[in-house]
């Protein structure tokens, strides 16, 4: 029998993977600690409102009204881009406090600058449905 090893990870796909699961554990145990992953340019959309520059970015995300929250990752897709970033596409669920367990679809640019992952795109939707 053939041992057939799965070929080692493209280093964008292990960097993206990284990335997701930092932002995940911080966002759920002090989402504060948020500001260290953005920069003066990166833009966030959370829910269609546009927040722009890392202050505004950690102002928003620590001021959601919730107390605990907890995030399950379904799936995660990470490509290269032609700039040499990363664009990452997170499905999962969250659980905020007492709520009930709600899908989210969330996506990130991330940008090497100066040796270190920035985000600098973040793009944030529940996955809640409107046929009225």
């Amino acid at each position: 029998m053939v041992d057939q090893q799965q070929p080692p990870q493209p280093l964008w796909e292990q960097i993206g993977t990284s990335f997701v699961q930092h932002y995940y554990q911080m966002f759920d145990s002090d989402r504060a600690q948020l500001g260290s992953i953005y920069n003066d340019t990166s833009c966030l959309t959370w829910e269609g409102q546009q927040f722009h520059g890392k202050r505004a970015i950690v102002e928003k995300l620590a001021s959601l009204p919730f107390i605990k929250i907890a995030h399950s990752i379904t799936a995660q897709d990470h490509q290269p881009t032609p700039d040499s970033c990363i664009l990452s596409m997170i499905v999962g669920q969250l659980k905020a406090d007492d709520d009930p367990i709600m899908g989210f679809h969330q996506s990130f640019i991330l940008k090497n600058i100066n040796n270190a992952w920035v985000c600098t795109n973040d793009m944030f939707r529940l996955a809640i449905h409107n046929f009225g």
